[in-house]
């Protein structure tokens, strides 16, 4: 075993490095009780839900796109799957250069060229240069959003990074169920030819005052040590993910017949990508991705898996209930996400309650509310194939809010339970393997329940009723899965303090706070 290995198992695995230095002084030069470190948070969440935003938004106002620059269902979809697939492939590097170079020089960088991106996607006369701007527009994003989390972890300490990690916990899920409420806005209110190009624009003034205040509030702090950025890890991360990635953003264009060959090239180079690693710590060098964050770490591989299920079933569904509620019922766009937004608003309200409550509860509330989400989305699928055509909306609004209930009480406290007790000199890294499994999921999510909506659509003779059903509980079976994850976890961790006893396990705050 190295010296890296025992110093990190020794000082980092149990209590966290970030948590040690929280309550004995500042942290990279950060000043503890820093008076500018809330307002600096919501100038990054505004940044990070524009760009996590970008990821659904879009999708309402295709048709406008394809019918007002003559393009084909193929070429406009690179307009989401593009963005999407840069976005995933861009996280884990990004994430070690903020550890590297300095998050804030980082997080700047990259929302201004979110900003210049957004102009260029919105003026955009071709759909060719539409999808370049796009392509450019998701690594910019991919690159700003590890900085959120890994600037969380830099200037919170204690109670106050559980709160913090509870409203990005909120910006996470709100900006994916609101996406489509958002863009059926826009357009509604931008009405003509031109309409489209507002969901693009949209995203400069925001992010204008966003790069202002960023600049005034976030800190000014030396970087970690730089060392190498592992260019090979760099590579071999860079093309397994794609490899795995490009069948599912081009389901809809036959990417999954005709690309399917890609999964398992795709998992083979992942599975180099961790022998490489594994040598470069080893060996005591600097990988991009330590692997010692899934061993040595408490919570963050079993928090990374339940997100990555959870996020299967939890970005599908939107797009299946856009389609039904469209399709099937013939809503406007606008009115497609009006639908759904008792999700979104029972989501943004309960997952900054559930900051605050995870200090307390810890993996519990996570079992807690993949149980409400289940219950809620399960029930959704039994009302919208029972009730009547004209009142399904309201027949499934307390059921999707109760499922939005759940949903804040899944992503925020698995956030904060899976990155609280990584170093902060690997918080960027750290955070963007976690997205990075989210993006993913997303993935499979996205091309596995439309797809099936459309199987069960063509099997049973354009019956919408069933094919939401079938689709929406298959989103609530990939839950069921995360659920399995959690619970696992939580029996861990009480038999961990059963074999502890009372005394010792309330010596501490850390394991304490764990449930």
């Amino acid at each position: 075993m190295s010296p890296l290995r025992v110093v990190w198992t020794a000082r980092e695995s149990v209590t966290g490095d970030a948590d040690t230095k929280a309550e004995t002084g500042p942290v990279e030069g950060v000043p503890v009780n820093d008076p500018n470190r809330w307002r600096a948070l919501w100038a990054t969440l505004a940044a990070g839900f524009m760009t996590l935003l970008d990821v659904t938004i879009v999708a309402v106002a295709l048709p406008s796109m394809q019918r007002e620059l003559d393009a084909s269902a193929a070429s406009v979809q690179w307009v989401v799957s593009g963005y999407a697939l840069a976005f995933a492939l861009t996280l884990v590097t990004a994430g070690r250069l903020g550890d590297a170079f300095g998050r804030r020089r980082v997080f700047l960088i990259a929302l201004a060229a979110f900003v210049v991106c957004s102009a260029a996607a919105g003026a955009a006369p071709t759909v060719a240069l539409l999808v370049v701007a796009r392509l450019a527009q998701g690594v910019a994003a991919g690159t700003l959003s590890p900085q959120n989390t890994a600037l969380i972890q830099q200037l919170f300490r204690g109670a106050e990074r559980g709160r913090a990690f509870g409203l990005f916990g909120a910006t996470v899920g709100v900006s994916s169920a609101v996406g489509p409420v958002v863009g059926g806005l826009i357009l509604a209110l931008a009405d003509g030819p031109d309409g489209w190009r507002w969901i693009f624009y949209v995203n400069v003034p925001v992010g204008l005052v966003a790069l202002v205040l960023g600049w005034r509030l976030l800190p000014r702090v030396a970087p970690g040590r730089r060392g190498r950025l592992d260019p090979a890890g760099v590579a071999l991360l860079g093309t397994g993910i794609l490899a795995v990635m490009l069948p599912l953003v081009l389901a809809e264009a036959g990417g999954l017949a005709s690309l399917w060959w890609l999964f398992p090239v795709g998992l083979l180079i992942l599975v180099g990508f961790v022998g490489w690693e594994r040598r470069v710590a080893a060996r005591d060098g600097d990988p991009l991705l330590d692997p010692r964050l899934f061993t040595a770490t408490r919570g963050y591989a079993t928090g990374a898996s339940l997100a990555t299920l959870y996020f299967v079933g939890f970005s599908g569904v939107w797009l299946v209930f856009a389609l039904f509620f469209q399709n099937g019922l013939g809503y406007s766009p606008l009115g497609s996400g009006l639908a759904v937004t008792p999700f979104a608003a029972g989501s943004a309200g309960a997952a900054a309650v559930a900051g605050r409550l995870v200090g307390r509860f810890g993996r519990l509330l996570t079992v807690c509310g993949l149980v409400a989400v289940m219950a809620g989305l399960g029930g959704t699928a039994l009302v919208l194939w029972l009730a009547p055509a004209d009142s399904a909306a309201f027949a499934a609004a307390p059921l999707l809010f109760l499922g939005g209930l759940g949903s804040g009480c899944v992503i925020s406290p698995n956030v904060t339970m899976t990155l609280r007790d990584v170093p902060v000199r690997m918080a960027g890294a750290a955070g963007g393997a976690m997205q990075t499994g989210q993006r993913l999921g997303g993935a499979v999510g996205t091309a596995a329940l439309p797809g099936l909506f459309y199987l069960v659509l063509t099997g049973t003779h354009d019956n919408y009723r069933d094919a939401v059903a079938v689709s929406v509980g298959s989103g609530v079976a990939f839950m069921l899965c995360a659920l399995a994850v959690a619970v696992a976890d939580w029996r861990r961790d009480r038999a961990g303090r059963d074999r502890r006893g009372p005394a010792e396990t309330a010596h501490g705050h850390t394991h304490a706070t764990r449930s």
